[in-house]
């Protein structure tokens, strides 16, 4: 049997890059997948076809994570007919700039969507499973919450503070059933690093030990794992996926 049989996952930031490769990965294990997105409804779409292809069920879920009334609105939709099991926050904003050019705007902007939505999104699906006892939450974060990123001050503070946001909301929800956890990616051959400059990319690679940028499926398969009853015991910790960067 798969492991995600007869659950409903919610995945945002699923339209394309690492969250559509978490998504996919909940589909292949049987899950019903929310698909959250905010602007790319096709992206949002083939994300849902690969999941159907692959044996699992869909459903698209427009929302905006800076704004509550969009999260639960989406979060009532999903879970009007089936019990919400797992959460998974990965939509995320990159505004890079040094700091001392970086305007309020891009420090604000960033910390809304990264942070604050994290916070709106867990809001809005805790007492659904509080009254069940019973769930999971996994946050994605960054190296950048670990370690110095010149030039994302903003990305690196919320992710940051979604680390610090992680441990609290487990210890405060474990006795109520549900587990809190972080898996915090490195650099990825998808998203910021799929964009970054060739010079740029080269110079990184040399930083990390296994000489690589990483894949979104390789940082899937801990949020699965995280997710799982295979991590009944695991509360509060955060995973780092990034070969040897942090190190």
């Amino acid at each position: 049997m798969r492991r995600f049989e007869g659950k409903s996952v919610l995945v945002t930031g699923a339209s394309r890059g690492l969250g559509r490769g978490i998504a996919e990965a909940f589909g292949r294990e049987g899950a019903r997948v929310g698909i959250g997105y905010r602007t790319r409804k096709h992206d949002a779409e083939q994300t849902l076809g690969e999941i159907t292809s692959s044996g699992g069920t869909g459903m698209l879920l427009e929302l905006d994570v800076r704004d509550p009334t969009s999260v639960e609105a989406a979060v009532a939709g999903f879970a009007r007919d089936a019990e919400l099991n797992v959460l998974v926050n990965n939509a995320a904003l990159v505004r890079d700039q040094v700091f001392a050019m970086m305007s309020a705007e891009q420090w604000e902007q960033v910390i809304a969507a990264n942070l604050t939505g994290t916070y709106n999104c867990c809001r809005a699906v805790v007492p659904r499973m509080m009254a069940r006892r019973r769930g999971a939450i996994v946050n994605v974060a960054s190296v950048a919450g670990l370690r110095a990123s010149p030039g994302q001050a903003n990305y690196a503070a919320s992710k940051g503070g979604i680390l610090a946001l992680t441990g609290t909301l487990a210890a405060e929800l474990a006795p109520l059933g549900i587990r809190v956890n972080a898996v915090v990616p490195g650099l990825l051959t998808t998203g910021m690093g799929q964009r970054l400059d060739r010079r740029i990319a080269e110079g990184r690679l040399t930083a990390i030990p296994l000489g690589r940028f990483g894949a979104a499926d390789e940082v899937a398969r801990a949020v699965l794992f995280l997710a799982s009853d295979d991590a009944s015991y695991v509360v509060g910790q955060s995973l780092v996926v990034d070969g040897g960067l942090s190190l």
